[in-house]
């Protein structure tokens, strides 16, 4: 098992903007070639676990192999996790300011459809729309094609983590801020995602924006998700995160971590094949990446490159797991290895840290315009009476 680096000094929102969002891209990029797998096949297909950058699981078959064909997962290649984080950045980056789901309907949809990117998974120009799964295709159908009001477009979509795998941009908009955080991400992912799968989005974004609260640990962060999430989510956190907190390495963790979801999670045993209640709304139910992400990072004590691999390790929706792992770790001020952020940069031709700049300048402007309110709001109800 790789040392646990120690935590640097007190981050700067920049650092701490840098650390989420290039940690979340590296470890979107590591997860994406297990994911669908459990940690036993990824036992026997690398002879071990894995502790870096893989190649794609079916070599140099990956373009005509079933179940991932067309898509390049491995060589450090990020998924549709990125895609959308970035897309999300560029959404703040032209508001300049809070968002919510008409943000989603008049900015991120349009991006999705109209503006040809680089597309590592399917190395060529592409819309993202032709990348994504159909989960966030619903974003296009229900708001362009349908004309949903964008705050209940997410009704009817299945319940999952696509909402919630982008929403660290909101946690870091809301840094030091969960509680403002949460109620930002419900609104935004109110148009993509209903239930469970938004309440996720809403609890993720609350643990990334207390994650750069000063002195943050992973025990603060799951203390800050338990005040605020809601029904199933909050009990499989609390759950999970009970168990975790008696392991302090990976490899002991696999196994109970994935037996104190279980009863919460709805996909099954079987992750190519889910169970016929699978992603259905409940409010008995979570998704499974959320808890085991914030489980992980308990278990490695917020060390970036523990919590990633472990993460990674557990397989399943492993991709989306190390997305949140990462981030969280990064935020924490744990720092991403330069040679896996170098590495997953090249290779899917992406610039990981240009997002971070726009997003960190923009996070300063709002907080200037939520001052102004804020003493706006003051001065008014003074003027009636108020203290």
């Amino acid at each position: 098992m790789t040392a646990r680096s120690p935590h640097p000094g007190p981050a700067t929102l920049e650092e701490r903007v840098t650390g989420a969002l290039v940690g979340a891209a590296v470890g979107d990029a590591l997860g994406g070639p297990v994911e669908g797998y459990s940690p036993e096949q990824i036992l026997e297909r690398h002879g071990g676990r894995v502790h870096g950058v893989v190649g794609p699981w079916n070599g140099d078959d990956w373009r005509t192999a079933r179940p991932l064909a067309p898509y390049h997962k491995g060589d450090g290649h990020v998924t549709d996790d990125t895609l959308m984080t970035h897309a999300l950045v560029r959404v703040y980056g032209t508001v300049r300011d809070h968002l919510d789901a008409y943000a989603v309907a008049e900015h991120l949809v349009p991006d999705l459809m109209t503006h040809p990117r680089w597309i590592p998974e399917l190395e060529a120009e592409a819309l993202p729309l032709q990348r994504i799964f159909l989960a966030e295709k619903w974003l296009v159908a229900r708001i362009h094609y349908g004309h949903v009001d964008p705050r209940e477009a997410g009704t009817g979509n299945i319940v999952n983590c696509g909402a919630a795998m982008y929403m660290a941009p909101v946690g870091l908009v809301n840094a030091a801020h969960p509680a403002g955080a949460y109620a930002e991400a419900l609104d935004v992912a109110g148009a993509h995602q209903s239930s469970y799968g938004r309440e996720a989005a809403g609890v993720f974004a609350a643990a990334v924006a207390a994650a750069c609260v000063p002195g943050a640990t992973p025990d603060s962060v799951v203390a800050a998700c338990l005040s605020l999430a809601k029904d199933g989510t909050r009990d499989a956190i609390e759950a999970v995160c009970e168990v975790a907190a008696r392991h302090s390495d990976f490899e002991s963790a696999l196994t109970p971590l994935r037996e104190a979801v279980t009863p919460y999670d709805t996909v099954g045993p079987d992750y190519r094949a889910p169970s016929l209640g699978a992603r259905r709304p409940s409010r008995l139910h979570a998704i499974e990446e959320l808890p085991v992400a914030l489980g992980m990072l308990l278990v490695s004590g917020g060390d970036f490159r523990h919590a990633v691999l472990g993460s990674v390790n557990y397989g399943r929706d492993c991709d989306s797991i190390a997305t949140m792992a990462g981030a969280l770790a990064g935020a924490l001020g744990s720092p991403v290895p330069e040679e896996w952020a170098k590495r997953v940069a090249e290779a899917s031709r992406l610039d990981l840290w240009e997002p971070a700049a726009t997003l960190a300048a923009v996070a300063r402007e709002v907080f200037g315009r939520d001052l102004a309110r804020r003493r706006e709001h003051e001065r008014a109800f003074g003027a009636i009476g108020g203290p």
